[in-house]
């Protein structure tokens, strides 16, 4: 097998998702592959089993597509969903049975599903939709990983606000007007 050459995206791919990785093993969340032939991020879960932590890891990424963020930005919803589960017996209950009916509701898993069926059967339970959209939100967009990912620069308000570090700056713009940008300084 030849290697073949790795173009400038491919490559930042790999290394945001292998940041990521380390970010979260630093952190003190001890990643394992889920399953060799899907390639998925997993966690050392305690609720969950392999088949509810995939399913619950590809509804957050139904909710939240993002075909450039790499699973292990999702697995984090997975390991937050299973703290709340340890916690309480009715979200683990909740997780547990949706993880269940959407497997049951037209007799294929739901992860073999096609993205429309996925869609339809997620939103005929809406208080599993909630949980896991309630966890995802956090988990995925308070990430700075994946704010670098977007090319969000994070809060400014240590740096004192947005208005003088380029806010007011369009200068990507073929001759902005000078309202549009004034002279700073």
């Amino acid at each position: 097998m030849t290697a073949q050459p790795l173009d400038r995206r491919t490559f930042l791919r790999l290394a945001g998702g292998a940041a990521a990785a380390a970010t979260m093993m630093s952190a003190g969340v001890s990643l394992v592959p889920l399953s060799a032939e899907a390639g998925l991020w997993g966690l050392e879960l305690k609720a969950f089993n392999e088949h509810e932590a995939m399913t619950l890891l590809k509804v957050a990424r139904r909710i939240f597509p993002h075909r450039t963020l790499a699973d292990v930005y999702y697995a984090g919803v997975v390991k937050g969903l299973d703290e709340d589960a340890q916690k309480s017996a009715d979200t683990a209950k909740l997780l547990k049975d949706g993880v269940a009916t959407l497997d049951r509701a037209v007799g294929v898993k739901w992860s073999e599903l096609s993205p429309g069926y996925q869609l339809a059967t997620l939103q005929a339970q809406p208080k599993l939709l909630e949980t896991v959209k309630g966890k995802a939100v956090v988990a995925i967009y308070n990430d700075p990983l994946v704010w670098r990912h977007f090319g969000y620069e994070g809060p400014s308000f240590q740096y004192g606000g947005y208005m003088h570090r380029g806010f007011n700056d369009l200068t990507w713009l073929p001759d902005p007007s000078e309202a549009a940008s004034p002279k700073v300084g």
